[in-house]
């Protein structure tokens, strides 16, 4: 895979799969934090920071919804690269421009933040434009700092007081078998890998099904970071990871709670315009041509999310402004 290396471009620099044929993720280099200390060295400042992600990716995907529903548009700028990512990486075009520094690649971005920089180029990157460098890209990072460090519109809150060791918890419970696992599962280099992958991505989802049974998000009653962390997963897998990475066990609408669940998310006010089946379809299906070698681009499957849920069966302590228009939205459908 590639990568850059002491700041030069390199085509096949990184490896996927370890010696046993496991998909194996690099950690992430920028992790530096946004407070609200006012002489920190990144203050929570408005206008101050940008974000670079791709609306195929999921961990970007994350920081989108997050910016959104807690009301950061108007504190927090946003671009969005091409979906597609061939061997230069991700890319900016006429149509996905780059408004900071009209750079041709992502690369340039972390270049400009290090030009010795090793490390792969992913999405999301948090960058200040007043030091102008990342500050962060680690999505699970900079979802807390969003949520936390800035007070934005909308009366949202993600990490709420008297959930926050649970909701650490069930991040930390469904990154490994579920958010990364349909990675494991469609990298994996051996049958053996793969199996033991797909088993726990099946077995992760049943959990939750079950869960989903008896509460309506997955920390409780109220929305939280660990349901956006589980949504991009939810979102992608039936045109993607069903086919794509092979796990095709079951799929998500084949799920009772999970399917509604999914449904309910999706029909928050902001989050569908942060869902883009296009980007995430080209992207999948065109740039990971060692998995699909002729980038062939399914044409399905038909899924509307937009149809009406059943959730509202469970007890729910969402905002008014939530709550109000996730009602209407489903009784308009």
């Amino acid at each position: 895979m590639n990568m850059l290396v002491d700041g030069e471009w390199r085509t096949d620099a990184y490896q996927t799969t370890n010696d046993d044929g496991e998909f194996d993720r690099q950690e992430t280099s920028f992790r530096d934090e946004i407070v609200s200390d006012a002489d920190a060295e990144f203050p929570a400042e408005s206008g101050r920071y940008h974000v670079y992600i791709s609306r195929a990716c999921p961990w970007a995907h994350r920081v989108a919804m997050t910016r959104r529903l807690c009301g950061l548009e108007d504190d927090i700028s946003l671009s969005v690269v091409e979906p597609e990512r061939y061997e230069d990486g991700w890319e900016f075009s006429t149509d996905y421009p780059d408004p900071l520094y009209d750079a041709e690649y992502l690369r340039d971005i972390y270049a400009r933040a290090d030009p010795e920089f090793t490390g792969r180029v992913t999405v999301p990157v948090l960058w200040d434009e007043q030091t102008e460098t990342i500050v962060n890209n680690e999505s699970r990072e900079i979802m807390r700092m969003l949520n936390t460090a800035f007070e934005g519109s909308n009366d949202v809150e993600l990490w709420p007081e008297g959930y926050r060791e649970e909701v650490d918890r069930v991040i930390d419970e469904i990154y490994d078998p579920i958010n990364n696992g349909v990675y494991r599962a469609g990298f994996a280099d051996t049958q053996e890998a793969y199996n033991a992958a797909v088993e726990e991505v099946f077995d992760a989802l049943d959990h939750w099904e079950d869960v989903l049974d008896d509460q309506r998000f997955l920390a409780g009653d109220k929305l939280t970071e660990a349901d956006l962390a589980m949504f991009v997963t939810l979102i992608r897998f039936d045109h993607v990871y069903h086919t794509h990475f092979k796990c095709n066990r079951r799929a998500i609408h084949e799920y009772p709670n999970l399917w509604n669940y999914t449904k309910e998310l999706y029909q928050l006010p902001g989050i569908k315009s942060t869902v883009n089946i296009d980007h995430i379809m080209r992207h999948y299906y065109v740039s990971h041509d060692d998995v699909n070698p002729k980038r062939l681009v399914p044409t399905g499957p038909d899924i509307d999310f937009s149809t009406p849920h059943n959730r509202d069966r469970l007890p729910a302590d969402l905002p008014d402004t939530l709550q109000s228009e996730t009602t209407a939205a489903v009784a308009d459908d």
